[in-house]
């Protein structure tokens, strides 16, 4: 996690998706039973139960389903239930930052043509 940078993966099992672990999963099982953290398994920390959503599904309904659950990435499964990809509260954010940049920008052009 630390050489890529990223502090959540997805563990496939066979192809499909089996569980789900964070680096905050990882460093609480640490600091709980005061391992080493090369000695932690992932099937130990990982969580067997995620939320996920298609790809097709609107970006208002990842939203709420982040909200719901109290989480913070979502993972995108395809019909076949493969993974398809992950979307985080940073990814979310930005597209609606750039959303909003662009709707400002159009009713400023709107308003000016007025």
């Amino acid at each position: 996690l630390k050489e890529k940078e990223i502090s959540f993966l997805v563990i496939m099992s066979k192809g499909k998706p089996v569980g789900v672990v964070s680096e905050r999963d990882i460093v609480q099982k640490v600091a709980v039973e005061d391992a080493k953290a090369s000695s932690v398994q992932l099937e130990d920390v990982m969580s067997k139960k995620f939320r996920w959503v298609s790809p097709d599904t609107p970006i208002e309904e990842a939203v709420q389903k982040m909200l719901n659950n109290n989480i913070r990435r979502l993972i995108i499964l395809d019909n076949d239930e493969n993974l398809a990809g992950v979307i985080t509260q940073t990814n979310l954010a930005e597209f609606l930052r750039s959303k909003l940049l662009i709707n400002g920008m159009l009713d400023n052009i709107d308003s000016e043509k007025a």
